[in-house]
């Protein structure tokens, strides 16, 4: 689904039903990588994130339902799907939850 709010175009994914939201967030600025599976990296910097997932502002071209790695500076790569994009933000769950007892708060 796409909406256009004046100047603001988000893509949204179709809801699968249930609460969104299983894991508290975080509110953090995280320099970090965001690379679409087989592509090149961007630099991006995370500003919310829980074990299920995390919000990044990032220069690159995502599409909704893209697989994408998301690499933190000391940390394994983790595999997320982009949920929503709205401008230069993108919403991602995680593969699998991400454990953040490192991140810091």
């Amino acid at each position: 689904m796409e909406m256009s709010f004046g100047s603001i175009r988000a893509r949204i994914a179709p809801e699968s039903g249930g609460e969104r939201r299983q894991a508290g967030r975080r509110r953090v600025a995280l320099e970090a990588e965001v690379r679409e599976l087989g592509a090149h990296g961007v630099d991006a910097k995370v500003i919310n994130i829980s074990e299920q997932g995390f919000i990044a502002v990032a220069d690159g071209r995502f599409e909704v339902g893209s697989r994408v790695w998301l690499m933190l500076p000391g940390r394994k790569r983790a595999n997320a799907v982009v949920k929503w994009i709205a401008g230069d933000k993108l919403g991602a769950e995680f593969a699998e939850p991400l454990a953040l007892d490192k991140i810091a708060r």
